[in-house]
């Protein structure tokens, strides 16, 4: 799929794979539209990429419809790539043994799979009645990030787990409906990564995490996950699929 002067959409855009991600698609020619916190440092990556920063939390029907419309203004909307999350410890029982709050789940769970739904459901309506690509025939392509935990959960996972076997768990049923219009469906799930949540961590630690991984033992790079992206435009045939991007690492249990 041509996706020079096309538009495309990233959630989670201004750090992390977002970020890595955007730029790719920037460099590929499409004009980027980032979805992220007003709090984030949106504006300047999407300044940065010539793009368009549309502030916006995506479990919000109407700030992401605000977003996806802003996006289809700048040129076919033809990528969609949902990197918006969150991955905060929370266990069934606290310290004491007593239950953990319900809340904490419920966040995890709505901003990780119902924003990533979200998004779908409002970006697809507007692929749906968009022009195919002269060459491909596509509509569109989202990808959806999940992770190795929504297959090998940790001990402080059940919600972010939950959350990302959720994304998991829909992209077949979602490509399979969304076929029709000419939209591909897929869903990475990356191992331990590069991201600013890692970043924090000390650097002893962050080799350690890395020793983990069976080959490259190595983090991986935001950028690899950007080129996976990359290769989903390219290659049509990929759909309906969630590919795990990990060195081949299967996580312990803590």
């Amino acid at each position: 799929m041509d996706i020079s002067g096309a538009s495309a959409l990233v959630t989670g855009g201004a750090s992390g794979l977002g970020l890595a991600t955007a730029r790719r698609l920037a460099a590929a020619g499409a004009h980027v539209t980032i979805i992220d916190l007003p709090s984030s440092s949106g504006a300047d990556v999407a300044a940065e990429l010539g793009g368009t920063f549309a502030p916006a939390d995506v479990t919000s029907p109407e700030q992401v419809a605000d977003a996806v419309r802003q996006a289809a203004a700048s040129g076919p909307l033809r990528v969609v790539v949902n990197c918006a999350g969150i991955a905060p410890p929370a266990k069934v029982l606290d310290r004491d043994g007593n239950p953990s709050p319900l809340d904490g789940f419920e966040r995890i769970v709505r901003v990780n799979l119902i924003g990533t739904y979200n998004v779908i459901s409002q970006a697809s309506a507007v692929m749906a009645r968009t022009d195919p690509d002269a060459d491909s025939g596509d509509r569109g392509l989202v990808v959806n990030t999940a992770s190795v935990a929504a297959f090998d959960g940790q001990i402080g996972q059940p919600a972010y787990s939950a959350s990302k076997g959720g994304v998991h768990a829909m992209t077949l049923p979602i490509a399979r409906e969304l076929a029709r219009y000419g939209i591909r469906v897929l869903t990475i799930a990356p191992g331990i990564m590069e991201t600013p949540m890692l970043a924090g961590l000390p650097q002893a630690a962050q080799d350690s995490l890395g020793e983990q991984v069976p080959y490259p033992a190595r983090l991986g790079r935001p950028d690899e996950y950007a080129s996976l992206v990359m290769e989903a435009v390219r290659n049509g045939y990929l759909n309906g699929e969630t590919i795990r991007l990990d060195g081949a690492i299967r996580m312990a249990p803590r």
